[in-house]
This record gives C-alpha cells, sequence and structure tokens, in this order.
C-alpha cells in the first residue's frame, strides 16, 4: 500500500492544483504535506476550498514544529491562489493532531460515522 501511495503523490507533482512539500532534517525525511485546491462539491454539502488531504510527520521528528511548519507553508499556498477556506480530516483517536489543527485556527464542522458491514 505504501508502495502505490507513493506512486500517486509521484504523479500527483505535476498538477497545477496539488501541492506536495517535504520536510529535510539533516538530509532525512521528516515529514511532508499533501493539499489541493477543491472546487465546490454538493456530494460533500462543501465550498469551494484548499483541502489538506495528508500532513504526516516521522515519529523521531514529532513535537518539533515540523507538522505545524508544514501546515502554515501549505496554507500560505492556499491563501495566495484564493482559497477562501481550509478543510481537512482527522482519525477520532489522534488527538495529538486534532490539537495542533486547533491551535492553527481550524475548527470542528463535521463528524463521520461509520458501520461496517
Amino acid at each position: 500500500a505504501d508502495v502505490g501511495y507513493a506512486r500517486f503523490l509521484g504523479s500527483q507533482l505535476t498538477e497545477p492544483d496539488t501541492l506536495l512539500l517535504v520536510a529535510d532534517c539533516a538530509g532525512r525525511v521528516a515529514g511532508y504535506v499533501y493539499a489541493t485546491l477543491e472546487p465546490t462539491s454538493w456530494v460533500e454539502l462543501r465550498d469551494a476550498c484548499g483541502y489538506v488531504h495528508d500532513v504526516a510527520v516521522d515519529a523521531p521528528m514529532r513535537r518539533a514544529g515540523v507538522a505545524r511548519a508544514l501546515m502554515e507553508a501549505a496554507c500560505a499556498w492556499m491563501t495566495a491562489r484564493g482559497a477562501p477556506r481550509v478543510v481537512l480530516l482527522s482519525a477520532e483517536q489522534n488527538v495529538e493532531a486534532q490539537r495542533l489543527f486547533e491551535q492553527l485556527g481550524f475548527r470542528r464542522t463535521m463528524v463521520e460515522f461509520t458501520r461496517e458491514l
């Protein structure tokens, strides 16, 4: 699955409404953020926005400001391109990430429910 996702991210590098930033720390990948500009979605009942699909930081580099720097850079990129808002999802159990998002000015807007069949 990781190889497939890496291939997908590589395919996004030439898309004009896509941002993929990698945080480098002493020549080592510390984390990355993948974001896009999205049009209005009637299915998701969401206006046009910047959308952070993924932000990840290598475990040894967590709590060092890497995710904050990546998120701030992504938000600046979306702002410069006219995005009126930024949307993201977080796993319910990822409390640490949710705390960071709230510190960055995000607020909870939707609750997702899942039922296995």
